[in-house]
């Protein structure tokens, strides 16, 4: 059975075990060991993880398979959104699937649901940072109906979707 949770402070060693091994997964082939465990100690931190989890405008959901977590994402609204898009929309701002359980379609459950939790928010607009050389997720988010609308500094492309 298919179930989403919102990740409270007592799922934090869960969601840092999770984003450790995805981010491992997705990103390890481009960097360094060094930069690698660098970035996992800064952005997994339970410090770090905290205060993403206490801040009232961000929200991480579990996906969730007969109580197996297979993916998660976070979602982030108004003053939470890493850039100033737009003050109604909601970014993805991360969205990730275990090695085991890809391609099996959760990362289109995983959107959905963003999407369904833009509109109960009243969110204009859904959008999206990934890294311009992770070609499987830009391919992934197009066929999705996401377009590119702009890029920045750090060579993530940013995407978007106008929710109706």
């Amino acid at each position: 059975m298919i179930k989403f949770k919102k990740c409270t402070l007592e799922d934090l060693k869960e969601l840092q075990d999770i984003s450790i091994l995805t981010f491992t997964d997705t990103f390890k082939d481009q960097n360094t060991e060094e930069n690698l465990q660098a970035y996992l100690q800064q952005a997994y931190s339970d410090d770090q993880l905290m205060s993403e989890l206490n801040n009232i405008n961000s929200a991480f959901y579990f996906l969730k398979n007969n109580d197996e977590t297979v993916g998660y994402i976070k979602l982030n609204i108004k003053d939470a959104q890493s850039e100033g898009i737009l003050p109604t929309a909601l970014e993805l701002e991360r969205i990730y699937i275990t090695p085991a359980h890809k391609r099996q379609g959760y990362g289109r459950q995983l959107i959905a649901y963003a999407e369904k939790r833009a509109k109960e928010l009243a969110c204009t607009d859904i959008w999206l940072g990934v890294w311009k050389f992770n070609t499987d997720a830009l391919a992934f988010y197009e066929r999705m109906g996401y377009e590119k609308i702009g890029e920045h500094s750090f060579l993530w492309v940013k995407m978007s979707r106008q929710m109706t």
